[in-house]
């Protein structure tokens, strides 16, 4: 006879399984500081690579303004302001990737928890009751 309380925790489990199976499941292969770890570094290089685009796009745009003026000390200064800009937005954008990806990471961590927990819930249900008496006589051994 079918058991509904089995069916239900396994449908359940299942659909968790496939619900999570890209966002949960792969972070379990890392440590926090790992998984926030590279997480930052992806997003340095996407920023800096990001921010160079720009400075060319920006460079082609007023590349007749450059060659007019080709004082250096002007150039210098632009280059100083731009990277300063640069790094506020480095710093801005690693701070907004560092708690993405850490509440990313405890979210994913609570959710395993509690898939686990229906796990265990499931193997207990499938544990038969002379398996338990059993196991019961021989911890007390």
């Amino acid at each position: 006879m079918l058991n509904e309380d089995k069916i239900r925790l396994m449908t359940g489990i299942a659909m968790y399984e496939k619900k999570a199976e890209k966002d949960v499941f792969p972070v379990t292969r890392y440590f926090k500081s790992d998984y926030i770890g590279s997480h930052l570094i992806r997003s340095f290089i996407t920023y800096t690579f990001t921010c160079l685009m720009f400075v060319a796009i920006w460079i082609l745009y007023q590349i007749e303004d450059i060659f007019n003026m080709m004082d250096i000390s002007i150039l210098m200064a632009s280059a100083k302001y731009i990277g300063i800009l640069y790094l506020i937005g480095l710093v801005c954008y690693l701070l907004v990737t560092l708690v993405v990806y850490s509440k990313r990471y405890n979210l994913a961590s609570k959710s395993l928890k509690v898939y686990q927990a229906k796990l265990r819930r499931l193997e207990k249900n499938y544990t038969t009751p002379s398996e338990q008496n059993g196991n019961e006589e021989e911890r007390q051994s």
